[in-house]
């Protein structure tokens, strides 16, 4: 959820900007891209090295950036983030963003900001209970800003109460709920086959193809990154999984990828193949390595099992099937005729015809189909932006 998202962090003056550390070494292991900008006032809780280590970009604190005259533009600084985290936020910093007042550069950003904000404050109980901080408080949240409650505990005072800012651990937590929140496909379960099936000669040699996952797994990140929980089940690669949504299932042959995915089909509401199976198995699988010899061979072969068919045998009227179709000649033609007779919804079409648009590279062309014969066509892209293609068209079908 978090991987590749611009983050700013804001650390005001509060004993509790020792947390910021802990968040940007959070944040940074989710995969953000984090810039720290600190206050005047918050240098004399943490140093600009700590953070700056952390965060892995330099510190921002002042709107010139050095003796060159050349300043920290805080629009664009505003314009990049995806959200913008003040932790700690204290009571005189609050006081400035309710009141839209601007002497430092956090709060200049602030105040440029396009993306969500989150606040959590940090401050004594006296501070926190105080009528002008809560007057504050309800103000910012009518501006839009969301507002991370603070826990309870010993103060710096020695007090013992409200005021004490959120635990990292919570405010990552709160900020995955937040930008999770109107995703397309949450609370959607989510079936994604990817990668070859690898069908055993004998111990050494197999029958397979060159499919390498790729697109497969740009699905798979692209409806985890629109909420969906997603089962992968993948053959043989060298991919990694980035989303925490994904749940991955190393299979070797298509017998293996047909009994994981029907497991999982049974409780998933879209299920999306475009695992390049064998088609073909050998009869009987040698114990030992078959020794070369000048004689020649023959390998007899028997069909895999077509996991697509029969899971659209079993589909129910409220899931969505779909599948792949890599073809040679009359392309759109057999595209149509699978999709009848394997009950799909949509299928995407690959042709071995366009160049850069099959196995092992990073972009894709694509047609889809629907079972209404409806058929969109697509330029050659990136897989990750043929997967967003993907998923908008799934949405526009499941709105019919």
């Amino acid at each position: 959820m978090l991987r590749n998202k611009n983050i700013i962090v804001g650390v005001t003056g509060s004993i509790a900007a020792y947390k910021s550390a802990f968040l940007i070494r959070l944040l940074v292991k989710e995969g953000a891209n984090v810039k720290v900008i600190m206050t005047p006032s918050s240098l004399e809780f943490i140093t600009p090295l700590t953070l700056s280590t952390l965060s892995k970009n330099p510190i921002l604190i002042d709107f010139v950036k050095d003796k060159t005259g050349k300043w920290n533009n805080h629009v664009e600084l505003g314009i990049w983030a995806d959200a913008i985290i003040i932790a700690p936020a204290s009571a005189n910093t609050i006081g400035k963003m309710a009141n839209g007042l601007c002497d430092n550069l956090l709060l200049a950003i602030y105040l440029s900001a396009r993306s969500k904000v989150y606040i959590a404050p940090a401050m004594d109980l006296d501070m926190y209970k105080h009528k002008s901080t809560i007057n504050n408080l309800e103000r910012l949240k009518s501006f839009g800003n969301k507002i991370i409650k603070p826990g309870t505990g010993e103060l710096a005072s020695g007090l013992n109460g409200e005021g004490r800012m959120a635990e990292p651990e919570e405010i990552v937590d709160y900020l995955l709920k937040s930008l999770s929140e109107g995703l397309p496909f949450l609370g959607k379960k989510v079936l994604v086959t990817a990668g070859p099936t690898y069908e055993a000669i004998d111990p050494v040699r197999f029958i397979g193809n060159h499919s390498s996952g790729k697109m497969g797994f740009a699905v798979a990140e692209e409806f985890a990154n629109q909420g969906a929980e997603v089962t992968l089940v993948c053959g043989p690669n060298s991919l990694t999984t980035i989303n925490k949504n994904i749940n991955r299932i190393d299979v070797t042959s298509a017998e293996e990828l047909y009994n994981a995915s029907l497991k999982s089909f049974k409780s998933n509401n879209i299920a999306i193949l475009s695992a390049a199976v064998a088609d073909f198995k050998p009869a009987k699988v040698a114990n030992q390595k078959i020794k070369k010899t000048t004689a020649s061979k023959s390998i007899e072969l028997v069909p895999t099992i077509d996991t697509l068919a029969e899971l659209g045998k079993i589909k129910k009227s409220d899931q969505i099937l779909i599948g792949f179709a890599l073809e040679t000649e009359n392309e759109i033609e057999n595209a149509k005729i699978k999709i009848k007779n394997k009950n799909l919804d949509l299928i995407i079409l690959n042709s071995l015809n366009d160049k850069n648009a099959t196995f092992k590279t990073d972009t894709n062309k694509i047609t889809i189909i629907d079972k209404y014969n409806k058929i969109s066509k697509f330029e050659l892209k990136e897989k990750s932006e043929v997967a967003k293609d993907i998923l908008k068209m799934i949405l526009n079908f499941k709105s019919k």
